[in-house]
């Protein structure tokens, strides 16, 4: 029996850790050294290379992006990577079980002129102000907007559900015609295919499928699709905007203003006296005194102090309301009605925007119902400013009435009241203290002094008080004229609706106009090419599923789709390499071949371990390398795991690449023709690292920033290696003797938990901090990102 002894590591460990809670995906970022993980906890985590040092995490709620991989809910939640916080959130059709970013690397003339010019809406319109700090996220959505080359987010999910979003934000296309659950996706580079592996459950198997889309009119259309994009994305980007503003208006409205309609309210259910409450405070401020019973009400339950800080309630809010509509409501507004309009100039260019299924027609009602919401805003404008003048003069004589009542000093200036206010106040009280039992039915009130808040209220129901449009000669002008009326030239008005049943009203007609593009570009996208891969038996539960094969990868460079999957061959998973060009009408040689693991030699010593090899996991390192956990089938528990550097150069040799051609048919299943899968048996010299003390089973490679991390099948023990730098230590070569002649496992100098004393370790540490770190004896200062 060969001894094999310990391997000069390949790779250098730089950090490891022990995790509370199970990873159920993970995958670093193209350009950092930031890996995003996501656990059973419902927790969004994102660690930074050196250390495996934590950044931030996001905590469990409704919107996290965990969810939606888990199937519980159906929302795409972007997130800030500086910072937890959510920027844009939207909601799908189906369950997400997959999602691919890609960023289109086609250049062109008009492209290149496109990304450099500046967008003519930051000249003409005026920046958008900054929402309340307080609210989340609110001044971040601008950052949605700062790529001008189109990127691309592709969903997958359930009964063949693929979306196509633009900048990750709006839907540019809706694929039909794909049967069963998405397991991968890739949309190419080119905009030329998109790659998509399926699976389709049955009884104790499920049958895993590929399938790749001609996406020619995105590709032929590119700089008309990056423009409409482009517009869609700030569209939708204000849409948000102005969503927030009108949250803010809400938060700034308190429950504390209704507090004059309740107690009128009781104040009319306790009395005695036939007197109607309007001739009782009408009576106050004619003769200067109140019944019994009003002055119960006025200085028992309302009281001096209570009005005072009513009326200040009520001057704060209405404020603040007033400048949020002013300054932001208004300003988001008008720039949507900005965008829609240059979008409409977009799809009167047929011959450029109609085949992409732009409508002007469905952009001029766009246009109209945005203008409808700026009416009704500016109508809210006109009862705040009326609202607040009223409670003003209002609250000034009731309060001065109620000090007579305690006989309490009155000032001076608090004194004076001439005929025009006494006026004033007579009609605002005949106008608001009129009893109404039907709004009583309605509301379970009487009275609706407060007038803004009915506005803001998410409902269908009208307006209690709708602005009285008596008299207004405009609106009895277009009342009258039956041309006017129906006039395209001028926005509707909906006087007995509220601003959100408005603003519902307007992101429907938005959302409407702007659907057709994604019909009509997913139905453009036709399946090519339909290849069976294989029959699944594994059992794996939910979460597991989130790293099973395939993987799929686009090479920019050579614009080829690769496809990573094992197939089961005597009790083996042994790795294939599928490959298609990006251009369906191209061919590519060794287009399918399969890997087999042969020998692995020790640097140290030369000594070659050889042994029968099932591959765990793959993932594509960059453009040129493939990063592989191997299992040895006859290896030792903590010793039997292998991590691997597998050069696509020396899988697809040019000088005997005749020789391994597949010879079977694409129309049948792969897995029921292995023997005519041509086999590439590789040996390696360097480029792999045994992983002692770990029952590695999944790998995320990152090649731009030469890192890999690794996860064992607990869920829970993650290493992180740099994979261009070896170590420059090495163990004790006796070490290996000791351990074949007692038996024993060997204490390695990384002094790295085992998973078997971790899980221990686990049951009995709930008093521990919620992060264990595992003490690796070398370890870099960390990278910058």
């Amino acid at each position: 029996m060969l001894r094999f002894p310990t391997c000069f590591p390949s790779f250098r460990v730089v950090g490891e850790k022990q995790l509370p809670q199970e990873i159920i995906f993970l995958v670093w970022s193209p350009k950092r050294d930031l890996i995003a993980l996501a656990n059973t906890a419902g927790e969004v985590l994102l660690h930074r290379l050196a250390s495996f040092h934590r950044v931030w995490s996001f905590p469990p709620n409704e919107n996290t992006v965990l969810a939606f991989a888990l199937a519980d809910t159906k929302k795409i939640v972007l997130c800030d990577v500086e910072k937890p916080e959510s920027l844009h959130s939207f909601s799908v059709e189906a369950p997400v079980s997959c999602m691919h970013w890609m960023e289109v690397t086609a250049e062109s003339s008009v492209l290149t002129s496109f990304y450099n010019a500046e967008d003519e809406s930051n000249l003409l319109l005026p920046k958008l102000p900054t929402l309340p700090k307080n609210e989340e996220n609110s001044d971040e959505i601008i950052k949605l907007l700062g790529d001008v080359r189109l990127n691309i987010l592709v969903l997958g999910g359930s009964s063949g559900f693929i979306e196509l979003y633009a900048y990750g934000m709006f839907k540019i296309a809706r694929v039909t015609g794909i049967v069963g659950t998405c397991l991968a996706l890739c949309l190419s580079s080119d905009l030329k295919s998109l790659s998509v592996v399926t699976e389709v459950s049955a009884t104790g198997a499920s049958e895993v499928s590929y399938f790749q889309l001609e996406t020619n009119l995105l590709y032929s259309f590119l700089p008309e699709v990056t423009r409409m994009a482009r517009k869609f994305t700030h569209i939708s980007a204000l849409l948000q905007y102005v969503n927030l503003s009108l949250t803010c208006m809400c938060e700034a409205w308190e429950e504390i203003l209704m507090q004059m309609d309740s107690r009128l309210t009781k104040f009319v259910q306790e009395k005695n006296t036939t007197t109607s409450v309007q001739d009782e405070f009408m009576h106050l401020l004619l003769w200067g005194k109140a019944s019994a019973e009003l002055q119960t009400l006025l200085m028992n339950q309302l009281t001096v102090k209570g009005l005072k800080k009513l009326g200040q309630s009520i001057e704060s809010s209405y404020s603040s309301i007033q400048k949020l509509v002013i300054s932001h409501l208004q300003s988001g507004s008008e720039s949507l009605l900005y965008h829609l309009s240059e979008l409409k100039g977009m799809a009167s260019w047929k011959q450029k925007y109609e085949p992409l299924g732009l409508d002007a027609a469905g952009i001029e009602d766009a246009i109209t119902a945005v203008g409808s919401f700026i009416l009704k805003a500016n109508e809210l404008l006109q009862v705040i400013d009326s609202s607040m003048k009223n409670f003003k003069a209002f609250f000034r004589w009731l309060y001065v009435a109620m000090l007579r009542m305690t006989e309490d000093h009155v000032l001076p200036e608090l004194n004076k009241m001439t005929q025009k206010d006494i006026t004033f106040v007579a009609e605002f009280l005949t106008e608001h203290f009129n009893e109404a039992p039907d709004l009583y039915n309605r509301k379970g009130k009487y009275f609706n002094v407060e007038k803004v808040g009915q506005y803001l209220k998410d409902e269908d129901d009208d307006l209690v008080s709708p602005p009285n449009t008596e008299g207004n000669q405009w609106y009895d002008f277009l009342q009258n004229s039956s041309h006017l009326k129906e006039s395209p030239l001028l926005f509707p008005y909906y006087p007995r609706k509220s601003l959100h049943f408005v603003k519902r009203r307007m992101e429907n007609i938005i959302d409407q106009c702007l659907q057709k593009p994604a019909d009509v570009i997913g139905k453009s996208m036709n399946q090519a090419i339909c290849i069976p891969l294989y029959k699944d038996t594994r059992s794996e539960d939910s979460t597991r599923r989130l790293f099973k094969f395939p993987f799929l990868w686009n090479n920019k460079t050579s614009n080829l789709h690769y496809l990573l999957f094992t197939i089961l061959e005597d009790s083996l998973y042994k790795m294939c390499i599928l490959r298609r060009h990006t251009d369906i009408t191209q061919s590519v040689s060794n287009g399918l071949i399969a890997v087999k693991f042969g020998s692995f030699t020790y640097a140290t010593t030369e000594k070659v371990r050889r042994s029968t090899y099932s591959c765990l996991d793959a993932q594509f390192y960059d453009d040129e390398t493939v990063t592989v956990v191997l299992k040895d089938t006859v290896g030792r528990e903590g010793r039997d795991r292998l991590l691997v550097q597998l050069p696509l150069s020396l899988v697809y040799n040019c000088e005997d690449s005749a020789e391994y051609q597949f010879t079977g048919t694409y129309s049948t299943r792969l897995d029921e023709q292995c023997s005519a899968i041509p086999t590439r048996t590789m040996h390696f010299e360097k480029h792999w690292r045994l992983l002692e003390s770990m029952k590695a089973q999944y790998v995320a490679g990152n090649g731009f920033r030469k890192v890999s991390c690794v996860l064992s099948s607990n869920l829970r023990h993650v290493r992180v290696f740099e994979m261009d730098i070896d170590d420059e230590w090495e163990l004790d070569e006796s070490s290996d003797d000791e351990e074949e002649a007692s038996n024993k496992p060997v204490k390695i100098k990384e002094e790295v938990l085992s998973e078997s004393e971790a899980e221990n370790q686990h049951a009995g540490a709930a008093a521990l901090a919620p992060e264990i770190v595992i003490k690796v004896e070398k370890l870099d200062p960390e990278l910058d990102s």
